[in-house]
Order: C-alpha cells, then structure tokens, then sequence
C-alpha cells in the first residue's frame, strides 16, 4: 500500500507547524488537465484544473496556471491587471506555443504581491475544495518573457506559491525548469516535481536526485522529433523511460491535449 508522507512545516516564526501529506510515492498519476473523467480504480494521483471537482478517494493535485495566464483569460488579465502582464516594446509577450497564454510579470517585489493577491486564492480555493496539492505551471516563464524576466525572479514568485501552499496545509510540486530542481527542492521548498517530457530531453535524473521516488513523469504521444530533429516513434520515449525508471517514479504516457477518457484522441498509459 501507498503511504503519502505527512511533513510538518512551520509558517512564519511563531506560528503553529502545519501539515500536509505529499503525494505517494511511484503512486500511478492520471493527468486529466482536458476534462475530468473518473480515473481508474488503480490510479492513486489524479491532476485536475482548479475549476474541476477532486475526483473522490484519490490523492488530488490542483492544476494552476501560475507563472502564466489561461487560454481564454486574455480579455480578462488585459482589463483588469494590464500592468501584470509582461510587455516588451509596448506588446504583450505571450508564449510562442500557447499564444493565448500571456506571460505575468513577476519582475518586482510589488508586482509580485499584486499577483499573489491574484493567484493566492485560488490556492486557497483548491484547498477548500479538497485537493491535497497543487502544481503551478509555467516555473520556466523568464525564457519566454524575451528578457524581461530572469530566474532569480520566477524563483521568488515561487517562494510566495510554496509559502501560500504550505500556510492552507497543501504541498506544491515543480513544473518545468529542471535545472532548477535542486533549489526548487532544498531552497524553495518544493515537495515533489511533475516532469513532462523528462525522458525526451535527459532530464528525468535531474529531477530524481532533487526529490527523490516522488517524480510523476510524462510523456507525450506527439513526440515524433528527437531534440536534435530525427524522426522517432513517440511511443519509444516512454517504453524508455518505463525501461530505466518506471519501478523507481510514477511515468504515464498520454495525450497532447489531455482529452478526457471516450473522447477522440485520448491516449493513456501506465508502467
């Protein structure tokens, strides 16, 4: 049987230690980020947007878009919060491979505050709700802020995510930015790593040696490019990684578009 750890953290230097549970370890993750859908009876860990219900009798983790803004959310942030969008030469800068999805600005101390006045509730929010965690995406934004950003800042920002988690008694994982991990883990506070696509670009030890057996890898099926461009099949990087870290890590093989389970396209898979 799975057994999620119980860490006690202590907020601020008076306050009462809390505690959160982290996800189990090499427990078997579904990704369910395109609609919820119920999980199978042998799944432990079910990631689902914070706007979806947590999926009952699962180790849930609460998706949030924290380093960028959702697709769809353009005309809101640019009415209500155009100053917290990242700018260069009078534009917005949004990501090359998600163009509705406009980089925040955590470039200042005020500015981060301000966005923590955003994002902080809906922290709040997942815990309420019941989930158990959260992931915040996007940890690598400065590489698509066209230098207006720099890690020293994402990791900041990320410190007031950890600190938010922590304080509504949940633990928060690392997404993206691998050569990040062993701060992320040691300084930051980050309690597990969500890894996409570690097995593509070598970076699957990266984040072991920083947390441990609590990574949940994934691969996905529209990986026909190695990083160098040769052709592959997708399916090879996860045969791969279930080969050398699959008994060790939770590695799932899914869909781009995360599409829930009967729909056109869902792929999942599990080692």
């Amino acid at each position: 049987m799975l057994v999620a750890p119980i860490v006690s953290v202590a907020i601020g230097h008076n306050a009462p230690a809390r505690a959160f549970s982290k996800p189990p370890a090499n427990g078997r993750l579904d990704y369910q980020l395109g609609g919820a859908y119920t999980p199978a009876a042998d799944v432990a860990i079910v990631v689902r947007d914070r706007l979806e219900e947590p999926a009952a009798g699962k180790y849930n983790i609460c998706y949030v878009n924290a380093f960028q803004t959702q697709p769809g959310d353009a005309v809101w942030w640019r009415k209500n919060h155009p100053d917290l969008l990242v700018k260069k030469d009078g534009k917005y800068v949004v990501d090359p491979n998600w163009p509705d999805e406009h980089i925040l600005d955590i470039s200042t101390t005020a500015k981060r505050a301000a966005l923590m006045d955003v994002v902080g509730p809906w922290i709040d929010k997942c815990a309420s709700d019941g989930f158990k965690a959260i992931e915040p995406d996007n940890l690598d934004s400065w590489v698509r802020s066209k230098g207006v950003l720099t890690p020293a800042a994402n990791l900041a920002f990320a410190e007031l995510l950890v600190q938010r988690a922590h304080k509504a008694d949940l633990a928060i994982g690392q997404k993206n930015a691998a050569e990040l991990a062993e701060i992320g883990a040691a300084q930051i506070g980050f309690d597990f790593a969500i890894a996409e696509e570690c097995q593509v670009w070598s970076e699957c030890q990266v984040y072991s040696k920083a947390y441990g057996n609590q990574v949940y890898e994934i691969e996905y099926g529209d990986n026909d490019r190695d990083p160098i461009g040769n052709a592959v099949d997708p399916v090879s990087y996860f045969n791969t990684a279930c080969q050398a870290q699959g008994t060790r890590i939770s590695v799932i093989y899914r869909d781009r578009d995360v599409v829930p389970a009967g729909t056109s396209g869902y792929v999942y898979r599990a080692c």
